[in-house]
């Protein structure tokens, strides 16, 4: 990348990173540009797609979350260590406005070519290894996919996001998700319910 376009895109993802922390992911992209000091074309030669740049503005977050996911792999209460890690996703996602809505709309695409790719399939990655764990270690319902595991997350995060006066909510709900996740006492041999 050139010089001057580097420049550009450093000041577009600076502009677009404050403008969804201020207004939420649906801000004005033409105002981002604007802001930024270039015209909308360029913006979009940038980053094609609203999702483009969401997933631009958000890598270093998503870096942050692997890591954690990584750093949490070994830690000695395999489902205490996924919990702690979905409770650093809901955070991230009420840091932004929309950016909850967003993540679920794309949690369900497996495809690479998708606008945030780059954030979703290394999320599901990471959480697949930490809830695998946790399965293993019979926390965890072996039935549990990681794609639903981050659709609740996400809804969470989205709920929490509507209800900005109730800030326990989010560790409420998840909470009770986590009840639904532990395997069933209740259960017969042949797996079905009383």
């Amino acid at each position: 990348m050139r010089a001057d376009a580097r420049r550009n895109h450093d000041r577009l993802l600076a502009e677009a990173r404050a403008a969804f922390a201020a207004h939420g992911t649906d801000a004005s992209l033409e105002e981002v540009a604007r802001r930024a000091g270039v015209g909308i074309g360029t913006l979009y030669r940038h980053f094609p797609t609203r999702y483009a740049l969401m997933g631009a503005v958000f890598q270093g977050a998503v870096d942050e979350l692997i890591a954690r996911a990584e750093d949490l792999a070994h830690a000695p209460a395999p489902c205490e260590a996924l919990v702690t890690w979905l409770r650093a996703i809901i955070t991230h996602a009420g840091e932004y406005r929309g950016l909850a809505r967003a993540l679920m709309a794309e949690c369900g695409t497996d495809s690479p070519a998708s606008a945030m790719a780059s954030c979703s399939i290394p999320m599901r990655e990471a959480g697949t290894a930490l809830l695998a764990r946790a399965q293993r270690s019979g926390a965890v319902r072996p039935d549990v996919p990681v794609r639903d595991l981050m659709q609740l997350t996400n809804a969470i995060a989205l709920a929490a996001e509507q209800s900005p006066d109730d800030p326990e909510l989010a560790d409420r709900l998840l909470s009770l998700a986590l009840r639904g996740l532990r395997p069933r006492a209740e259960e017969d041999l042949s797996g079905s319910q009383p």
